[in-house]
């Protein structure tokens, strides 16, 4: 359960492959509190990894894992027909190759959060967060698993129970919201919102008052704990900024999941 005065900002970032350079890392990096670092199965490489995590620690940001499914050429979006024992030996195997990078450089993997089809694929089906809870609690009872906030809350709020791992539930700024809290599919006009003041105060919003206002204009009571903010575009850039500028005026604090949750 996110704090009325405290948030998290995140960003996936690391997504470059070899000559193939994607993201505005260097600009994004300093704006954020937590990165979620892609592990190689759809974007990023050995080298990319150990770049961005010395990145993230030169600026203060706390880094965590962006495991995705193992296509690279589909930047991890199809979903797979996959196994739970696939899906948990896929997120072990990446949470794995991070966690050596950053313990190589003095640092502490703080959160996992799933990507792209793999994300989409738990939040249609809640019973896979406690899949990859699982992969988690076996590689490290510390780890912060990453969950859409909206609906299936209470089935994923039985996770730390069940598994020890604790879980930060998480709001899109940039995204309209059906009114039973789930996302608007990108493929449906308005999905999302590229005015950076109404972003922003629809950030505000939800961490003030845990609500935010639906497609329908209902209000919908939708508490987080972490922000994504997509940074890939230098438009993008702008947005992150304009909202880490209105959070500090409204006197929220902007700070890693692992210092409050």
């Amino acid at each position: 359960m996110g704090q009325q005065n405290v948030i998290d900002l995140n960003s996936d970032v690391g997504e470059s492959f070899g000559l193939y350079r994607l993201g505005l890392d260097e600009e994004v990096i300093p704006l954020i509190t937590s990165a979620n670092i892609a592990c190689g199965f759809h974007a990023g490489d050995p080298s990319v990894m150990r770049r961005t995590v010395a990145l993230a620690k030169q600026h203060g940001v706390a880094v965590g894992a962006h495991p995705g499914l193992p296509d690279l050429i589909g930047f991890g979006r199809r979903v797979m027909d996959t196994t739970p024992e696939e899906i948990q030996d896929d997120v072990t195997y990446q949470v794995g190759a991070l966690q050596a990078f950053v313990t190589a450089q003095g640092m502490t993997l703080q959160h996992v959060k799933p990507h792209g089809a793999l994300y989409n694929m738990a939040v249609a089906h809640p019973e896979m967060w406690e899949v990859i809870a699982g992969a988690l609690a076996a590689v490290d009872q510390h780890l912060i698993l990453v969950a859409l906030a909206g609906p299936n809350r209470k089935t994923i709020e039985a996770i730390p129970a069940r598994t020890g791992i604790r879980v930060a539930f998480e709001f899109f700024g940039d995204r309209a919201y059906n009114p039973d809290g789930s996302l608007v599919s990108r493929r449906e006009p308005g999905a999302v919102i590229h005015d950076h003041t109404q972003v922003a105060e629809r950030v505000v919003k939800m961490v003030k008052e845990g609500t935010v206002t639906a497609r329908d204009q209902s209000e919908v009571v939708l508490e987080a704990d972490t922000i994504c903010v997509h940074g890939d575009n230098p438009e993008a850039v702008t947005l992150v900024r304009k909202i880490g500028e209105v959070l500090t005026r409204e006197g929220i604090r902007m700070a890693p999941t692992g210092t409050f949750l």
